[in-house]
Parts: C-alpha cells; structure tokens; sequence
C-alpha cells in the first residue's frame, strides 16, 4: 500500500469511527423510555393503578404491590424501586432522585397522571440529589472524564512502560492519586456528590484502575491491537450505555444490562450507591468492579513471568585484535 492509498484507508476508517461513536452516543439518548421500571404501589386501589399503568404504558412500569407507606419508603431507600405511588383519599408520590434526576421527573408526570396527584407538595422526594446539581447534570458529566482517563492511563503505561511489573505500579500510582484528586474536585470544590470522602475516593480509585487496568491489560496479553479493543469497548459501549444521565432501566435492552457488567455503568451505579443510599445496592456494581480489576491484574501478571521466563540473549564475544 502506497502513501496516498494508506492516507485514504486512514480517512475511510477515521469516518467509520466517527459513524460508531454517533450512532453509540445518539441512539441510546433517542430511545431513552421507561422499560420495566420497578416502582412500589400501596393502599387502597391498587388493583386499578395496576392495570391504569399496564393500558397506559404496557412494558414501561413493573408495579411492586408493598404492605404499607414504610415499605415503599424501605424500598426505596434499599434501591429496589425509583419511585412509590400511595393511593388513597389524598394520592401522593414518593421519588428519589438520588437514583435518577431524570426518572423522578418522568415518574411524577407519569404517577400525577394516574394516580389523581395534582398539587406539587403531593411529591416526595425521599432521596434528592445533591442540592448544588439537583437535575444531575454534573453527576452525568462525571462519567465521560473518569473513562477517558482511565484509557489514557493504559495507553501510556502500555507505550510508555516497557515492563507488566512497572504497568502494575504504574496503575496502583493512577488508582490511588486518581481517585483522591477527582474526589477532591468533584466532591469538594463542585460539591456533586454527598457522602464520606475517603469512600468515595476509593470507589473513584477503583474505577480508575479498572479501566486502565483492561488497556495495560490486554496490552500486555495481546499486543497494542489490545489498546484498540479495550478503549473502543470502554468508548463505544461503556460510556454511552452507563445511565449516568438516566437509568439502566430507561435504556434499550440488553444494552442497559450490557453496560452494568462494564467498568463506566458499574461505577456509576455504585457512586450513586455509596453517595445517596449509604451503600444499599452497591454489591453488583462493586463485584463487576473488583472482577475487572482481577482480569486485568492476571493478565499482567502472565506477562511478568512471560518476561522473567524469556532467556537473555547471550553475549556476542567480541573479537580480539590480532
């Protein structure tokens, strides 16, 4: 392949690209509905709400029949629903927008609808998100920032850091200074997320690892088409389909499912976790976490003892003058 022809091959593959990444962070943003949503229903005419939601919008709501106001209110605290809907003489609705600004607002209008709730002071937000983002628009941009570091960080170690023991240090170094530095920002100075610092720092710290962690990885394992594979699949696919904006549940399936088994919608799930619900629901997001962190340290290191196992060359002797 000659140089005009390679210039081409580039170009065409360059316009590929960015036809992936339109259509990876587009179409989720277009399809964005309620698709079996867990929301807890309780008093008396339950059995009509029930089939109100079904006619009304078939698949979008899964109705949780609870005993009482304090299970819907339990349920919501243990992220087992987004929202409750408390029938009666005087119909109100109980949010957590903690869990998801933009589920919030569609379960008001939705349950305001249906349930005969008029008056805002009838909605409840049982779990609000931090009053200095209360739409979640800074939680939401958080996600893209901490992937994009992550892959430059396994970029670099892969080019950079000619050994698997360095990349380990070098990832440890990334995962530590990472996670207190952007807890530092997002927590401290723009005031996103509540919660206990050093928790928060470590969860951030374990994204970073695991991101960069698959880069070095598979890097180390496969060579640099590695680097390709894992920032693609962290870009392409991790980032556009971690609800950071929304939910798992308000995404196309399997992808919303598809993006909680990867490192970008595992951390959200669990910062989301760990900042408003003092860790309730934090365990699935924190397994898939800690799992990409074990693949990732295996993989490298396979490569040390592939490198201590690779014989030296010997010595040239060098020929003595006559």
């Amino acid at each position: 392949m000659n140089i005009p022809q390679r210039a081409v091959a580039v170009g065409l593959g360059a316009a590929l690209l960015q036809a992936l990444m339109l259509i990876a962070f587009a179409w989720p943003a277009v399809h964005t509905a309620p698709r079996d949503l867990p929301v807890a229903v309780t008093g008396p005419g339950v059995a009509q709400v029930v089939q109100r939601l079904a006619e009304r919008s078939p698949g979008a709501i899964e109705p949780r029949t609870v005993s009482d106001e304090a299970a819907a209110r339990a349920a919501l605290a243990e992220r087992e629903v987004y929202g409750a809907i408390l029938t009666g003489p005087q119909p109100r609705v109980l949010v957590a927008s903690g869990a998801s600004p933009l589920v919030a607002q569609q379960l008001t209008q939705l349950a305001q609808q249906l349930s005969g709730v008029q008056s805002a002071s009838a909605v409840e937000d049982v779990v609000p998100a931090d009053p200095d983002d209360p739409r979640g628009a800074g939680f939401g941009a958080m996600a893209l920032p901490l992937v994009m570091s992550g892959i430059a960080a396994g970029v670099l170690l892969s080019l950079l850091v000619p050994t698997a023991a360095a990349r380990i240090a070098g990832l440890a170094t990334f995962a530590v200074a990472g996670g207190l530095l952007s807890m530092v920002i997002v927590q401290g100075w723009l005031s996103i997320l509540p919660g206990e610092y050093p928790v928060l720092a470590g969860v951030a710290g374990l994204v970073s690892f695991a991101v960069a962690g698959a880069v070095a990885g598979l890097a180390t394992a496969v060579g640099r088409a590695g680097i390709g594979i894992a920032a693609l699949t962290m870009l392409l696919v991790g980032n556009p389909f971690s609800a950071a904006t929304s939910a798992p549940e308000l995404l196309p399936q399997p992808w919303g499912a598809i993006g909680q088994a990867l490192p970008p919608g595992a951390a959200v799930s669990l910062l989301r976790s760990v900042a408003f619900f003092d860790g309730a629901g934090a365990g699935g997001p924190l397994l898939v976490l800690l799992i990409w962190a074990a693949v990732a340290l295996v993989l490298l290191g396979v490569g040390v003892v592939r490198e201590r196992n690779v014989e030296p060359e010997p010595a040239r002797a060098v020929p003595q003058p006559a």
